[in-house]
């Protein structure tokens, strides 16, 4: 690897331990950077198509005249995307080696599908960002970039694809990796990893490659496999929203137990521990725990437990189980929003706010800026949010929800925006803890 690689810090993550378990990944970067075909390149190079997918796909290629099959229609299922030769919705797809599991979310690179970049990377512990070699860093690029540094993911790969049309030169992919992984820790994102490849041709993708001799790091699918995924949930603060409370009768067929029942966003819980019932404030013990119809002493993040409380408490659908530190309930916050919709967010529009289980009546006091994501900027926004903008909001709910900040748990720092009269999503939001306020002064919305 080349010295002015190595003082732009890009790290192969060579040294890297294995870590196993699920991998969640997005792939994302501009329009024709080669997503589907590096996502198609991947499937058939693990051995993850099946047979008459992959003859579906080779006559399909012949069709249209070409030699060999072309990977991309592995991914691209839409009769649309097929059609317009592009990615429009998000395509998910499941692969595994002997090594780890993948969960990988194939993401739009056209800006009008912003918003389905941001859906499919939501949920990513790693993100996949395209350059074609030949064009360099642009905007869609840092577009993606500056979202992958707002959802919170953890680890980055830049992919520079299409090495082969430059010839495998190494100064082409040494300059781009030093310009994106300059710009990359701007915006906060710590751990970048470049790998210079050809999606196509099959280099650096699973199988190192000869013509790029001079790269001395990972193959994209050994990173992949080894890269160590970031805080495990179960060791965060205990987290669990009420989904169902299920009633059973108790052991004297005299009265109904009743036993809160959810996925535990993080956390541990176990028999003996002292739990919280959010926003209330009501405070018990756990007496029994149930997974998959089974008692147990321990759950933990991410599993589905039942619980049984010594104390008969009100506890319902969309209240929050808390342990050791735990936010105070607020009517008042501050948030980011990506806008979904096709319809422009407001002020002073009345929505439903749906934060895990929970669902209330809120409405956007104010919206006081809208980012431009290309340069992590921030714009006075006076009309309100278009489709694919990005922006901050002040909210007011009509009943106090416990928040996480965003940064602190990305499942109870994370709320939709709902229209209140079709059920249309609106918004995806994250909470800025910092702009909490508990002691609201004005009524609620109703």
């Amino acid at each position: 690897m080349s010295t002015d690689l190595a003082e732009a810090e890009v790290r192969s993550g060579a040294s890297r331990r294995p870590s196993g378990g699920l991998l969640r990944l997005a792939t994302c970067g501009s329009v024709d950077d080669g997503k589907s075909t590096l996502v198609g390149r991947l499937l058939y190079d693990t051995k993850s198509v099946l047979a008459d997918q992959m003859e579906a796909v080779e006559e399909a290629s012949r069709r249209r005249g070409q030699d060999g099959p072309d990977l991309a229609l592995l991914t691209d299922g839409l009769r649309s995307e097929r059609e317009q030769g592009i990615t429009i919705d998000v395509a998910y797809r499941y692969f595994a080696t002997a090594r780890r599991r993948f969960i990988l979310a194939d993401t739009p690179g056209h800006v009008q599908y912003t918003r389905n970049m941001v859906t499919g990377a939501s949920t990513a512990d790693l993100a996949v960002i395209l350059v074609d070699a030949r064009k360099g860093v642009v905007d869609q690029t840092m577009r993606h970039c500056a979202i992958t540094a707002l959802l919170r993911v953890p680890h980055v790969v830049l992919a520079v694809n299409k090495m082969d049309a430059v010839g495998y030169e190494e100064s082409v992919f040494t300059a781009i990796a030093q310009e994106f992984t300059a710009r990359a820790r701007e915006l906060g994102i710590a751990d970048v990893v470049a790998i210079p490849m050809s999606a196509l041709a099959g280099d650096n993708v699973v199988e190192p490659s000869a013509r790029m001799d001079w790269y001395g790091g990972d193959t994209l699918l050994s990173h992949l496999e080894n890269v160590t995924v970031g805080a495990d949930p179960a060791g965060m603060p205990l987290r669990l929203p009420v989904q169902y409370v299920i009633r059973q009768p108790s052991g004297d067929r005299q009265a109904v137990e009743r036993w809160p029942a959810g996925q535990l966003a993080s956390g541990r819980l176990a028999v003996g521990d002292r739990v919280l019932v959010q926003p209330g404030g009501a405070a018990s013990t756990v007496v029994g725990l149930s997974v998959l119809g089974r008692m147990t002493d321990l759950a933990w993040a991410p599993q589905s437990v039942a619980v049984r409380l010594a104390d008969d408490i009100d506890v319902a659908r969309g209240d929050l189980l808390t342990a050791g530190p735990a936010p105070s309930p607020v009517r008042r916050f501050g948030a980011t929003v990506c806008h979904l919709d096709q319809r422009p967010l407001r002020p002073g529009q009345r929505v439903l706010l749906k934060h895990t289980t929970r669902t209330v009546p809120a409405v956007v006091e104010q919206i006081t800026y809208r980012m431009d994501v290309t340069v992590a900027g921030r714009l006075p926004c006076e009309d309100g949010l278009s489709a694919n903008d990005i922006g901050g909001v002040r909210i007011r709910t009509a009943e106090p929800l416990a928040l996480d900040g965003y940064a602190d748990n990305r499942r109870t720092g994370s709320f939709l925006l709902i229209d209140p009269q079709d059920g249309a999503t609106l918004s995806a939001g994250m909470v800025d803890a910092e702009a909490e306020d508990p002691s609201p002064e004005d009524p609620s919305p109703r």
